[in-house]
């Protein structure tokens, strides 16, 4: 069941934003969610609009821009057909079974069916709720500007994330190394249930939930799971294994690092979810850590992989209780390791223009992987380079080296793998590269720049950000300095779980 959502109580003060809402996970029980209104803030203003997703919802851009609306979108004014809650979900954090936790400051209004299908709206940032814990339920606006951008980022990337439809600030003090102020970020996707939502039912003993939830999960978003021959349960295991395979391949040839890949962090939609202490890697560094909360480096970029598979087996072990046997769960998981390395092979080969994979494929990335660790060279700036050596000009990315002649070795090996591939054409191969391998990336230092104008109340690098993330892979004026190396000032970001 689906039911539209009833006016709020107090709807002589409500907006009518002009789609009409649905209850969607609400419809599941106080057992999954508590009602929760958001918390006020005072002298709300717009900091930046996602006008292509607005439409996209049913939105009119124009209406979400005067004071009315982003009181609305801030949560200090109620918005009609909505029906405010916060959901109950568990999880592992680094490793470590932490309990309850839940939406300790997102708040789900509701949902909007749209020509794509149902999308969730969330505010984050929106007040106290039930499982805030020793939180205050607020978030900051240095933190939700790299949230707003990054979602959008990514999804200009191609890869599955969360999105972003507006961010909006208030002077409003909010503690947390120091003094910041308050923001929230409107954000959407198809669903926002984590992998924590089923170890919370699980964990408990509370077998009919979680049920309850695996059905509306797959009835919603893998109905091939019940019609398939098997186990239904098991069978939406191994979807949601295969996504996260596919997942994990993109983030790793973008060269990004998520931070904080906790199992109440991983989407079951195999999105991109809780923009935290994220980082596009500048030099690349296998090993790199980004969170400087994980003094033990779980969530090194090399082994974001292997956690990924790790959270997928505690999703399995949440969804024994609907299997007929441990083995089912087991042979749900067992297809992530082929998944995985060779979407990665395929993802990696697309970079460096090869059209299909063929022996050796792997190590000939693997080749180039090294050097460039060796030498620390840029992650992004290598592979956009190279899209131009492919015609044999390879100067610009061969500066980049420092053992320039275990370089030319590898780009000689390269060449030849070009050249052997039916009708090889080099501009069009380069041309094809460019399509894979972004000119522009949400690094540290573009997103620091805009926070600390946008504390000062100018909004306009946020801004210019987002348009310049929307297509990352265009070559246009105007925006040399986004695709540049990174100042030297960079190194010296610190990005935590705070952040």
């Amino acid at each position: 069941m689906n039911t539209a959502l009833a006016a709020p109580a107090n709807a002589a003060d409500a907006l009518d934003l002009g789609p009409a809402w649905h209850a969607g996970f609400a419809d599941l029980g106080p057992a999954f969610h508590t009602d929760t209104p958001p918390t006020a803030l005072p002298e709300t203003q717009l900091v930046a609009l996602n006008a292509p997703l607005a439409r996209e919802l049913g939105f009119d851009p124009a209406r979400l821009t005067g004071p009315e609306a982003v009181a609305a979108l801030s949560g200090s004014r109620p918005i009609v057909g909505t029906r405010p809650v916060a959901t109950v979900y568990s999880g592992h954090q680094f490793g470590v079974w932490a309990g309850q936790l839940g939406d300790g400051r997102a708040i789900l209004l509701g949902e909007l069916h749209t020509p794509q299908g149902p999308i969730e709206v969330q505010l984050k940032g929106a007040g106290l709720t039930r499982y805030s814990r020793m939180g205050d339920g607020r978030a900051v606006l240095r933190s939700s500007i790299r949230e707003y951008l990054c979602s959008e980022a990514m999804h200009g990337l191609g890869i599955p994330t969360t999105r972003a439809l507006s961010l909006t600030g208030s002077p409003q003090p909010v503690i947390r190394e120091t003094v910041e102020t308050a923001a929230v970020v409107a954000r959407v996707a198809p669903s926002f249930v984590r992998f924590g939502h089923f170890e919370h039912f699980s964990a408990n003993g509370l077998t009919p939930e979680l049920r309850r939830l695996a059905d509306f999960v797959i009835d919603r978003h893998y109905p091939d799971c019940r019609s398939a021959a098997g186990n239904a349960y098991a069978n939406l295991l191994e979807a949601v294994s295969a996504r996260t395979a596919a997942l994990l391949a993109q983030w790793q040839a973008v060269g990004f690092c998520h931070g904080v890949m906790n199992t109440d962090n991983m989407s079951i939609l195999g999105l991109t979810i809780d923009y935290g202490p994220f980082q596009f890697m500048d030099a690349f560094n296998p090993a790199h850590v980004c969170n400087h909360s994980d003094h033990g480096g779980r969530y090194a970029y090399h082994r974001q992989p292997n956690i990924a598979y790790w959270n997928l087996f505690c999703l399995g072990q949440a969804l024994l209780p609907l299997m007929d046997e441990q083995q089912q769960a087991l042979d749900a998981l067992e297809p992530y390791k082929a998944l995985f390395p060779a979407a990665l092979t395929r993802r990696m080969g697309a970079k460096l223009g090869l059209q299909a994979t063929a022996e050796g494929d792997a190590e000939l990335v693997e080749a180039l992987m090294q050097l460039m660790a060796r030498d620390a060279v840029d992650f992004t700036i290598c592979f956009r380079r190279l899209c131009d050596a492919v015609a044999g000009d390879s100067a610009p990315v061969r500066d980049l080296f420092l053992q320039r002649e275990a370089f030319d070795a590898w780009a000689e090996r390269w060449r030849e793998r070009l050249q052997a591939q039916p009708g090889f054409d080099a501009a069009a191969t380069a041309a094809a590269m460019r399509r894979v391998n972004p000119r522009i990336v949400l690094r540290n230092h573009l997103g620091q720049i805009a926070i600390e104008r946008a504390q000062q109340g100018d909004f306009t690098e946020v801004r210019r950000l987002q348009q310049a993330l929307a297509a990352p892979f265009d070559d246009r004026e105007g925006e040399d300095d986004l695709a540049a190396f990174p100042p030297d000032w960079a190194q010296q970001i610190e990005i935590s779980c705070s952040s």
